[in-house]
């Protein structure tokens, strides 16, 4: 069973990607939980509006335009995380009060984690996506995913604001979670760029390693 490490130029049908069935059977196993014992519903969807714009993204797109199986390996891996944490909210996630225990941290660091996914777990699918579906040059493909993850961490913020202040403010607390820490959306941002950075980074060197393995110049 081939695991794809990079975008091919040959098309393979869904139902015959051992990797994607797997992927997606365990997203919707999670996914599903997180609906079914979510203590508040109404944050759950809120929460939910934009994995299913995203899902409906990757369904859409696939006939003509796929991934590789680590691509979306990393997507179901973030996916999971978002809706792991939409079940209780970020600010009352479990396994982030067992890591503020275990750590002895003065608050529920779970969303910060899912913030540092967003870039470290997707910015490699955004240099495929720059790099083979729209062709950019390498330098450019590399990037991109930094660009793309600080200012789409931005605009989450403020899309943040809005449906916290203007739209339902009922859910306001829950559904930005900042504990009362008043640079809150600043350290999610920079987490998320950070992340960004790191990912590109490693693919970078980890590439660079195999070309001298392999005796080519760089």
């Amino acid at each position: 069973m081939t695991f794809s490490l990079a975008i091919s130029s040959y098309r393979t049908k869904f139902k015959q990607n051992p990797w994607l069935w797997l992927f997606l059977m365990g997203f919707l196993t999670v996914w599903i939980s997180t609906f079914l014992g979510t203590n508040d519903i109404n944050n759950w969807l809120l929460e939910n509006t934009l994995t299913i714009l995203f899902f409906l993204f990757l369904m859409l797109s696939y006939k003509k335009y796929q991934f590789s199986d680590l691509s979306y390996l990393l997507i179901t891996v973030y996916l999971c995380l978002h809706v792991y944490g939409s079940k209780y909210t970020y600010a009352e996630n479990p396994f982030g009060y067992w890591l503020k225990d275990y750590m002895s941290w003065e608050r529920n660091h779970y969303d910060r984690i899912v913030h540092f996914s967003f870039g470290f777990l997707l910015a490699y699918p955004m240099r495929e996506l720059f790099l083979k579906w729209f062709k950019y040059p390498t330098m450019v493909a590399w990037i991109l995913p930094i660009e793309i993850t600080l200012s789409v961490s931005a605009f989450y913020e403020l899309i943040e604001w809005a449906v916290a202040d203007l739209f339902f403010p009922a859910q306001g607390d829950a559904y930005l979670g900042t504990q009362g820490d008043i640079w809150d959306a600043q350290k999610d941002i920079f987490l998320a760029f950070l992340g960004a950075i790191l990912a590109t980074t490693t693919v970078s060197l980890v590439k660079k390693a195999f070309k001298v393995h392999e005796g080519k110049t760089l």
